[in-house]
């Protein structure tokens, strides 16, 4: 009897979460007008009831579709494209409540992403985060950034 009524229950649990339509409450977020511009088979965003969900965001510059040049300025240019894909959805950087940036070489680049992150957030709180060293990153990057934001639909 106890085996059944697990089965139930997790029949029960199966048919409520079908019953939401998912699919129909994701709104992929457009590429923001003087912003990055995917160059695949991605978008830059979507939103999911109250949150946003940033893909990965790299330091290139929209205007010239090329890596910025210099570490920090990349790091730096990676967020602000990050920070715009959010704001046209109306969340800024303390919206943040969770980031993973992943890096080519962590030891070098987190004391980057610190100061970077310092001066884009001030004095804090900052979000949680995960900083990960990877093998590679596309175009031979050094750094990449995604993001979920909090930011309750403004009715």
């Amino acid at each position: 009897m106890i085996v059944h009524s697990k089965l139930l229950a997790g029949l029960v649990a199966c048919a409520l979460l079908s019953s939401h339509a998912f699919a129909g409450d994701v709104k992929i977020i457009p590429p923001v007008a003087g912003g990055v511009q995917p160059s695949g088979s991605w978008s830059v965003g979507a939103r999911a009831g109250e949150f946003i969900f940033v893909g990965g965001m790299r330091g290139v510059d929209p205007v010239t579709n090329k890596l910025v040049e210099g570490e920090e300025a990349r790091v730096r240019q990676m967020f602000l494209n990050m920070k715009q894909v959010a704001a046209a959805e109306g969340a800024t950087l303390q919206d943040a409540v969770r980031l993973t940036i992943y890096v080519s070489d962590v030891v070098r680049l987190r004391p980057v992403v610190n100061k970077v992150q310092e001066e884009l957030w001030g004095k804090g709180p900052y979000p949680p985060r995960t900083v990960l060293e990877v093998r590679k990153l596309d175009q031979d990057d050094i750094a990449e950034v995604d993001g979920t934001f909090y930011a309750p639909v403004r009715k």
